[in-house]
């Protein structure tokens, strides 16, 4: 049995997920609903935008929520930081911060999903807590150096279990830190097909046509920042050679968040010469010659699944596709989040399953080198069989195994009743 969480005697508080950002909140969602299908009483505190995962997940937000253009992501550049201050997410942050001190007695348990940020919080608030620091890994440079005061905090007796996301980094991190840190799956596989969120519905229903390749475009969930990635990727495709522009040759279909509705795509498509095509009351492609684009919406599940490559401008996104194995080719934009820094790290990451070509975002150079490259891409594919193998051996290296959240929940349960 697993060592229990002091204290051991019943506690009928709620437990607290702390989270700050869009994949960390999706990840604390699904874990979070693990927990109440095990009985337990969940409410979050998101510290970075709505945490509209939770409340797709049906729980409780604490406090009034405000998003930011930079989506918490100011940091990869000096123009987001400077975003961020005249925005006010940084009195916004020390708000949240400031609210999670005074209700932090609440909760049996706070479950830190996420970095420095709300660990430190957690640590602060002088409640026992858990971590699962999805935002670190040692695949960046082989060996992790946490931030400071990460070390400190994770020794500290207040935190009572650690979890990794993915094997290298819990052996690592188990050396340094000389206790425990604890592998048990990546949540973020369990958002595929769970029908509270709205970017996996309809997982398992066919994407459209029968072509002999299919490519998935994934522009991102921040707006205005996805409709101009969305621009972008129409460049791409425009630039494709002629025997991949056939919809029987090769299929195009882009996911699509809710907020990206066709009225925002319409006057995008209309300036780059793409026509938005009706077709029934949920279904919509844009046309430009023999190039037609399927527009997903609430199907980013069957997107990723059923599609041979993808096109991605993403985070989280694009670590579910290589832990599907799925090949990834990048797009650098101009940020706040896609932005060349971004993809750098995330390059090395998820390592030789994702690709990206050269030159500034928006430059011809840029737009007709990832053209090359998708075609190169998607040849390889066809000409080697075993690359597919390859590719989900890393998947699973690099971003670990699905029922994350319901290991991780069944450990806390555990933990509770210790």
């Amino acid at each position: 049995m697993a060592e229990g969480l002091s204290p051991t005697t019943p506690d009928q508080r709620p437990i607290l997920l702390l989270s700050n950002g869009h994949g960390e909140d999706l990840s604390g969602a699904l874990i979070g609903q693990a927990l109440q299908q095990r009985g337990l009483a969940v409410e979050a505190l998101p510290l970075v935008g709505h945490g509209r995962a939770y409340d797709q997940a049906g729980i409780t937000i604490r406090g009034r929520t405000r998003e930011y253009s930079t989506g918490g992501l100011g940091y990869t550049s000096l123009l987001g930081r400077l975003t961020e201050v005249v925005q006010g997410q940084v009195v916004y942050l020390l708000s949240r911060l400031l609210l999670l001190l005074r209700i932090a007695q609440r909760y049996q348990l706070i479950v830190v999903v996420g970095d420095v940020i709300p660990l430190l919080a957690a640590w602060l608030a002088r409640r026992p807590h858990a971590v699962y620091l999805v935002a670190y890994s040692s695949h960046y440079e082989g060996r992790l150096r946490l931030p400071w005061p990460c070390t400190p905090c994770l020794r500290s007796r207040l935190t009572q279990v650690i979890y990794s996301r993915d094997a290298l980094t819990a052996a690592d991190l188990t050396g340094q830190l000389q206790r425990p840190v604890h592998l048990l799956g990546n949540p973020i596989f369990d958002f595929l097909g769970n029908p509270f969120f709205d970017g996996a519905l309809r997982p398992s229903q066919p994407l459209e046509g029968q072509p002999r390749q299919r490519l998935g475009l994934l522009p991102g969930s921040r707006l205005p920042e996805a409709l101009h990635n969305l621009e972008l990727m129409l460049q791409v495709l425009e630039r494709l050679p002629n025997a991949l522009r056939p919809s029987e040759r090769l299929g195009l279909y882009a996911a699509l968040v809710g907020k990206l509705t066709p009225q925002e795509v319409a006057p995008l498509a209309s300036r780059l010469g793409w026509k938005l095509q009706l077709e029934g009351d949920d279904r919509c492609c844009l046309q430009r010659g023999p190039l037609q684009l399927q527009l997903e919406w609430g199907r980013f599940a069957a997107v990723v699944q059923q599609c041979d490559l993808l096109l991605s401008m993403t985070g989280t996104a694009a670590e579910q596709c290589v832990g599907l194995g799925k090949p990834v080719l990048q797009l650098v934009g101009e940020g706040p989040q896609f932005t060349e820094q971004f993809a750098e790290a995330q390059r090395r990451l998820l390592g030789a399953g994702l690709f990206c070509a050269p030159g500034q975002p928006g430059s011809e150079e840029q737009l007709q080198a990832t053209a090359q490259l998708l075609e190169q891409l998607l040849e390889r594919l066809l000409r080697e069989p075993s690359w597919s193998q390859q590719l989900q051996q890393l998947g699973l290296e690099r971003i670990g195994s699905g029922g994350g959240a319901a290991r991780m929940a069944a450990d806390l349960h555990t933990r509770l009743d210790g």
